[in-house]
């Protein structure tokens, strides 16, 4: 269970980013999260979108170079020690977090989301699944 993330390789210049905005807008494709990790020449922008194989191919029309990534998007409890409880069950399992960014979703307000990179996608969320922590998956990123 897992959510395919696209990588999208921007320079780092003013308007840039918006570029990228402007051709997934014009294609009416819903980002869903997105994290921007930049240097001083490149930015990598990190996206989840409603629509994986249309936002793939605007991409390509507009000769973006970018990469898909499966990672893990987790349901965490909306209150104190939610994200915590999450970590303690993957630090016990050596699973290592390499990158998190928030999710968008706003039907279920007892829950904030996630995503997550790590290193043994699989075995992440078997561990989360054994402690009763929801992942989720591109089949229900609508019912968020």
């Amino acid at each position: 269970m897992s959510l395919n993330q696209i990588s999208v390789f921007v320079e780092n210049m003013p308007g840039r980013l918006q570029l990228l905005t402007d051709a997934l807008a014009k294609n009416r494709i819903n980002m869903r999260a997105l994290s921007l990790a930049e240097t001083s020449e490149f930015g990598i922008v990190r996206i989840i979108v409603d629509d994986l194989e249309a936002a793939v191919s605007v991409l390509k029309e507009e000769s973006f170079i970018y990469t898909v990534t499966k990672v893990l998007g987790v349901a965490i409890p909306d209150e104190p020690g939610g994200l915590n409880r999450v970590l303690n069950v993957l630090s016990g399992r050596s699973l290592n977090v390499e990158y998190m960014y928030a999710f968008l979703g706003g039907k279920d307000a007892a829950h904030a989301y996630m995503i997550f990179h790590v290193q043994a996608p699989d075995e992440a969320v078997s561990a989360l699944s054994e402690e009763g922590i929801t992942c989720i998956d591109d089949g229900n990123l609508a019912n968020l």
